[in-house]
C-alpha cells in the first residue's frame, strides 16, 4: 500500500506469504499496523476495514491471534471500531471552516460569553479532544 510506511512491525508469528495473502482483504491493502506500546503492555494496532464480510471474522481472528502470540504481556485484543466512534473528515473540515469563520471573518464585538458560545457551536473543540 502506497499509503503505509516502509518500515512497520509485524508479528513474528504471522507468516510473510500469509500477510501478503491478508494485505489483499484490507481495505487500500492497509495492514495492520501495530503504531505504540505502553509500559504496562497495552498496544495499539491500527486496521483498515476488510472488503470481503464473510472473509472478516476469519481474518480479524488470525492477526488478532498473532498480535496475541507476539506480545511480551500475552495480552488479549481490543478492538474499538473507530469509524462509529469518530466523526467523519468531512464533520472535521465543516467544523474547522466554522470555526475559521468565527476568528477571521466575525468582528469581535460581541461578549466573551457569546463569542465563547460560538465557539462551542462550531464543534472544533468536540473534534480535536
Amino acid at each position: 500500500s502506497p499509503s503505509l510506511p516502509e518500515y512497520f512491525v509485524v508479528p513474528s508469528s504471522l507468516a510473510d506469504q500469509d500477510l501478503k495473502l491478508y494485505s489483499y482483504s484490507f481495505i487500500g491493502r492497509r495492514m495492520p499496523l501495530w503504531s505504540w506500546n505502553h509500559p504496562n503492555g497495552s498496544a495499539l494496532v491500527r486496521m483498515a476495514n476488510i472488503k470481503d464480510v464473510l472473509q472478516q471474522r476469519r481474518i480479524d481472528q488470525r492477526i488478532c491471534n498473532a498480535i496475541t502470540r507476539s506480545h511480551p504481556l500475552r495480552s488479549d485484543v481490543y478492538k474499538s471500531d473507530l469509524d462509529r466512534c469518530l466523526p467523519s473528515i468531512q464533520e472535521i473540515q465543516a467544523a474547522h471552516l466554522r470555526l475559521k469563520q468565527l476568528c477571521v471573518n466575525e468582528p469581535f464585538e460581541e461578549t466573551e460569553e457569546k463569542w465563547l458560545s460560538s465557539l462551542e457551536n462550531t464543534r472544533w473543540l468536540e473534534h480535536i479532544r
